[in-house]
């Protein structure tokens, strides 16, 4: 069996490419640019663009499973293509798929919904992984200046998702399933900036930001008024259903997601 794993190089594909891989299976990782693509040994690498269908024949050739993601390019906008990824899928042979769903729905998720295929939607809530757009501030003046310092979030480790995708791929009795992700506990702003100086072993300052503060910020780095505006809502009004943490990741792994704390120590190094 062979597995396709597109997002490879990102947050989340590359662990799962390292979770086959690890478990002994015979890997494929789609990259729009291969040259730059670093993996573990014996992982097949092959060019293609998500965005792109004419460029995924042959990713697609000879894969039993596939991870998909339901959003492409640099702006990580949703696949208006799904329809044509899934019909090239059923075409090669593929049986199941796993889905990493962005904020939005893509056209891959009814496309999918419609199909003879096996599939199962990963939805984690924040990543941890986000908290690396504090580094060079705490690099810099061991300060973090967010909006919203009371936000609270079940943030959940990209490795646990990762585990989830790979899992629901190999195992059987996934199908139709809809996974929410959350990690251990909620924490607030404060409580990551608190957890982050407890890794690196000095304090790590939090300003709170007012909302006309953090706008005014977000405008001078050149973010585009839509993503302004969802970022505010998102944590100025933390929805409360994708942030109450649950049992998914043990439930489906068989082992406890990791805390925010072990993923401080763990990318410590990006904060010193």
């Amino acid at each position: 069996m062979t597995f396709l794993v597109t997002g490879a190089t990102g947050t989340v594909g590359r662990h799962i490419v390292s979770h086959l891989v690890e478990a002994g299976h015979q890997v494929r990782a789609l990259t729009r640019d291969p040259a730059k693509a670093v993996f573990p040994e014996g992982v097949e690498v092959v060019a293609g663009d998500l965005t792109v269908t004419d460029t995924l024949a042959a990713a697609f050739d000879g894969v039993t499973a596939a991870h998909l993601i339901t959003f492409g390019g640099d702006d990580y906008a949703p696949l208006s293509n799904g329809q044509e990824i899934v019909d090239l899928a059923v075409k090669a042979g593929v049986r199941r798929v796993t889905v990493l769903g962005g904020w939005d729905e893509s056209t891959l998720e009814p496309a999918l919904k419609a199909s003879e295929l096996e599939w199962t939607f990963v939805h984690p809530t924040e990543f941890m992984s986000n908290a690396l757009q504090w580094a060079d501030a705490v690099r810099a003046e061991g300060v973090v200046r967010e909006p919203f310092g009371d936000a609270t979030t079940a943030m959940v480790h990209e490795a646990d998702i990762a585990a989830v995708a790979a899992t629901a791929l190999v195992e059987d009795g996934h199908h139709g399933r809809t996974y929410g992700l959350t990690g251990p506990e909620r924490l607030t702003t404060r409580d990551k900036v608190r957890i982050i100086g407890e890794a690196l072993g000095r304090p790590v300052e939090f300003v709170e930001l007012t909302e006309d503060e953090a706008r005014a910020r977000m405008a001078a780095e050149g973010q585009p008024q839509e993503l302004i505006d969802f970022m505010i809502d998102v944590f100025g009004n933390v929805p409360e259903e994708p942030n109450t943490v649950n049992s998914v990741v043990q439930d489906v792994t068989g082992r406890a997601p990791r805390s925010f704390a072990q993923w401080a120590r763990e990318n410590v190094a990006a904060f010193r």
